[in-house]
């Protein structure tokens, strides 16, 4: 037995927890307390992020996507990886768009509208604060505040973005609904990872949050049901094949993918080169302002480039046409000898973590 501790409205959480529950891997729930986040996950994981995961033998663990590789490893079967290394890699590729770029919508979305940000600080102050003494109004002021600060104000979210943040959203719907006209998830019959990852922002930000989740109900209710198919699905029951090659839409989408979280890729590891700490991205033809620097988003990068280079070159010559034909193989690999600098990547998810934002406020 394994012990999650999280949210139930965290995006992380969210996504290892289909993981889990596809996967059949048992597991208790603990939802995190505010000291609890502040003290016992800094000093257990090295980083103040969730969810965090304690093993049977008294280990930890942090960081949803190494987290995934690693049970992977302990439940092999059924993989969520297809043996296709071609669409293996393009999985890899969507988790690292989902977890990334995807991050700022769902947090504007949630932070930026009243409807949504009143409801989610009462919701965060009802569970976080039950070890906090102060008054149930200030406690769900100050996480407002934190909140839009940090994820939305001090991430680029401005009156120039707003439209291009929100834009990501409904290009990300649309990608969805074309695949799940012909095909219950991304690539067949049953969930891959590219499904699980995008359960992140998917499922307990956009479905679930009052804003995006009018948006989805009403507009893309494919995706909806999709969202709930994939909290559903177990590997016992879910069968089925996958297709062969990668399909139409899924390479049409990976140009978005290129424009936008490659893109935003590339000018981070530039800016961390540069020694800078802050940044200002033109992305597809939006300057984004004052964006933080963030030293995992280079180590996110660096892993992309390995996972290519690990490719046999049939594979890796079939990858590459596809990445080519849609845009995303120059940002993929326009810059060489990345150097992250997070040596204890290589241990994740044990050891000392870095968080994606390395100053909050």
């Amino acid at each position: 037995m394994i012990t999650v501790y999280g949210l139930k409205v965290s995006y992380f959480t969210g996504k290892l927890e289909a993981y889990l529950r596809y996967k059949e891997i048992p597991y208790d729930f603990h939802p995190l307390s505010g000291k609890e986040f502040t003290d016992l996950l800094p000093a257990k994981t090295g980083a103040l992020q969730m969810p965090a995961v304690t093993l049977s033998d008294g280990r930890w663990m942090t960081d949803s996507t190494p987290m995934i590789d690693w049970f992977e490893t302990q439940y092999p079967e059924p993989s969520i990886l297809p043996d296709d290394p071609v669409q293996a890699f393009i999985c890899k590729l969507i988790e690292d768009y989902a977890d990334e770029w995807q991050w700022r919508p769902a947090m504007h979305y949630r932070w930026s509208y009243k409807e949504s940000s009143k409801l989610l600080a009462r919701q965060l102050a009802d569970v976080m604060g039950r070890d906090v003494k102060a008054p149930a109004w200030l406690l769900r002021a100050r996480i407002e505040t934190r909140q839009r600060k940090n994820f939305v104000e001090r991430d680029g979210v401005s009156k120039q973005t707003w439209d291009h943040v929100e834009q990501s959203y409904h290009r990300l719907l649309g990608f969805m609904r074309e695949v799940l006209k012909v095909r219950p998830f991304i690539f067949g019959d049953r969930p891959t990872l590219a499904d699980i990852s995008l359960m992140g922002p998917l499922f307990r930000h956009y479905a679930m949050d009052p804003k995006p989740g009018i948006i989805m109900r009403e507009d893309y209710p494919e995706v909806m049901e999709w969202v709930y198919r994939v909290w559903n699905a177990r590997a016992s029951e879910v069968k089925g094949d996958l297709v062969t090659d990668i399909p139409n839409e899924v390479a049409r989408f990976l140009r978005e993918i290129a424009e936008t979280h490659l893109e935003a890729l590339c000018a981070n590891a530039e800016a961390r080169a540069a020694g800078q700490k802050r940044q200002d991205p033109m992305i597809q033809g939006v300057q984004y302002r004052d964006v933080p620097v963030s030293q995992y988003r280079v180590w996110c990068l660096e892993r992309l480039q390995e996972q290519r280079a690990q490719i046999t070159q049939n594979a890796l010559d079939r990858l590459d046409s596809i990445l080519d034909a849609n845009g995303a193989l120059e940002p993929l690999t326009r810059l060489s000898d990345l150097q992250s600098g997070y040596e204890k990547g290589r241990e994740a998810p044990f050891g000392p973590s870095i968080p994606v934002f390395e100053s909050i406020k």
